[in-house]
């Protein structure tokens, strides 16, 4: 409980431009993985691809599917379709035409939205050239500026990675891990649609960079 008299200080709310770059920077951030991922996949058979798919278990993710909404894929449009109605979906239907057309148009949303932020940048840019007489002024929109600048790179290399996605839903390899074939799983993909490695494989791979560098 707070002291008698104390001042509670309550923190300011971010500008649009600023909400905008801190939400884009934690989407660009690498990924961190769960330190219990190497035990948490469990095998199932999917007759309609013919391959082993190796299901992240619910622990992985704190997943906790409901089962109401085990059926709405079949009955809403594509655009009604929330994250929590393709989760609570079976396991049967991994990556069936439902699902790939919903994580394409999540990837398709998100690049477009890295587009305009792209143009917002260089709108933002050529308002701030003129001359600012005040030094600790000029500073900060240099400042202002350069994490921007920061923000925007980070994004184009994201930028990659989802026209790559894409790509993998238009050869029917989206979901799937790059190195073992093992499906990759829907939390995984619904928190980073641009995953194209499993839990186990991409922790290997970063302890091996780790371990020898880049």
């Amino acid at each position: 409980m707070p002291k008698v008299g104390a001042t509670i200080e309550t923190p300011q709310p971010l500008g649009k431009r600023a909400a905008k770059k801190v939400m884009m920077e934690q989407m660009s951030q690498p990924e961190v993985l769960p330190s219990h991922a190497p035990d948490a996949a469990k095998a199932t058979f999917s007759a309609a691809n013919e391959r082993v798919v190796i299901m992240p278990t619910a622990q992985a993710f704190a997943v906790k599917k409901d089962p109401k909404r085990a059926d709405n894929w079949k009955k809403l449009n594509l655009e009604e379709l929330t994250d929590a109605d393709i989760l609570s979906m079976p396991d049967s239907e991994y990556m069936n035409d439902v699902q790939l057309a919903f994580f394409r148009r999540k990837l398709s949303l998100l690049r477009a939205d890295m587009l305009a932020n792209a143009g917002e940048t260089t709108e933002h840019l050529r308002e701030d050239t003129a001359v600012v007489p005040d030094p600790a002024d000029r500073a900060t929109i240099e400042e202002e500026h350069a994490l921007e600048l920061r923000t925007r790179d980070r994004e184009r290399k994201l930028l990659k990675k989802i026209e790559q996605s894409i790509a993998r839903i238009d050869a029917n390899d989206y979901g799937y891990c790059d190195e073992t074939g093992e499906a990759i799983g829907v939390p995984r993909l619904l928190a980073r649609p641009t995953a194209s490695l499993s839990l186990e494989a991409q922790q290997r791979r970063e302890l091996k960079q780790k371990m020898f560098g880049d």
